[in-house]
């Protein structure tokens, strides 16, 4: 859920917008790294004094997502004037960027042990192993935040298909279509790909929040550069631009490793972790790279203009009238 949530992000910046984008890790980093700081209390921790402001989870889930948005913010001038290779180059500095202050600002981040995720707690109910039990089925942390992560994906997915769908989302396709002649046409480019990346920033910091709750602890070398192609390869996968396609993207990028471990038995080259042959998360990331290439060469639209043409019924032929007979009048 959360991949798909920040997929969604991205889809809307670099397929709607055209804006390519390599530091989405970052901002998952700024959500998952905020909501600790927020919610958690100070306190030391494998050698780290660490600092929180200990405000109630919800709160600080909302703020994480907020700073997000902010760090897009600061962001937001640069990415509304480069474009392209140059706009992507800038955005991978932002990696390289966060790993230096995720590995040294160890009060805030715990350094490279990072720091442990106080749990969610809304109106009452909290998403840790206390065992909930509805009509004698337990529900764990793992049922619980699956439930929350599909009701946020569900929302953002709605919202981002309105943006698209409406007057803003025409303002993107013109940006990305045609920078120029969307100028022209009176809509204010700069000021829409600075609103897109924030807005891209925000969704991925929510993801950034949810991984933190789920993992139960962040760490900084998660938030790397491959994060990040990982994001582009579920968006090229999925299908650039539709909101349907992250959420495709996001499901074969994220479970392709848990297919693999469960498989690696019966699966040639692909090795249990540790056994010292090909990984299950190495073999993944090979097969969705020659994804990725196969989808540019062969099927522009990703997974999902595939199912949508399976979907499309083909026209009836129309029938042409019959000529009239020559002898026949008129």
């Amino acid at each position: 859920m959360a991949a798909a949530i920040g997929a969604i992000g991205l889809n809307m910046l670099t397929g709607a917008t055209g804006q390519l984008s390599m530091g989405h890790a970052f901002f998952l980093a700024v959500g998952a790294y905020g909501y600790c700081v927020l919610a958690g209390e100070s306190s030391t921790e494998n050698g780290h004094s660490l600092t929180g402001l200990g405000l109630p989870t919800w709160l600080a889930a909302i703020l994480a997502v907020l700073l997000a948005g902010a760090a897009g913010g600061i962001f937001s001038p640069i990415a509304g004037r480069l474009r392209g290779a140059y706009l992507g180059i800038a955005t991978l500095a932002l990696i390289f960027i966060g790993q230096h202050v995720l590995f040294n600002a160890g009060s805030l981040t715990g350094g490279y042990n990072g720091r442990a995720v106080p749990p969610l707690s809304v109106f009452g109910f909290t998403f840790d192993d206390s065992e909930l039990v509805v009509a004698a089925v337990p529900f764990g942390s793992s049922e619980k935040l699956w439930y929350a992560g599909l009701l946020a994906l569900l929302l953002s997915a709605l919202f981002a298909r309105g943006v698209l769908r409406g007057r803003p989302g025409r303002a993107m396709n013109a940006i990305r279509d045609h920078r120029i002649a969307a100028g022209v046409m009176g809509v204010p480019v700069a000021r829409y790909r600075a609103g897109v990346f924030v807005l891209s920033s925000m969704y991925a910091g929510l993801a950034g929040v949810l991984l933190a709750l789920v993992f139960q602890r962040t760490v900084p070398e998660y938030f790397g550069m491959i994060l990040s192609l990982e994001y582009l390869a579920m968006i090229v996968i999925g299908g650039l631009g539709s909101v349907a396609g992250a959420v495709i993207g996001a499901a074969f990028v994220s479970l392709l490793p848990q297919v693999f471990t469960h498989y690696s038995d019966s699966l040639p080259l692909v090795s249990a972790p540790g056994t010292g042959g090909l990984a299950p998360g190495e073999a993944s990331r090979y097969l969705y790279g020659a994804a990725v290439v196969a989808v540019v060469l062969f099927l522009p639209g990703g997974l999902a203009r595939l199912g949508l043409a399976r979907t499309k019924k083909p026209k009836a032929p129309q029938q042409s009238a019959a000529p009239k007979n020559p002898g026949e009048k008129s």
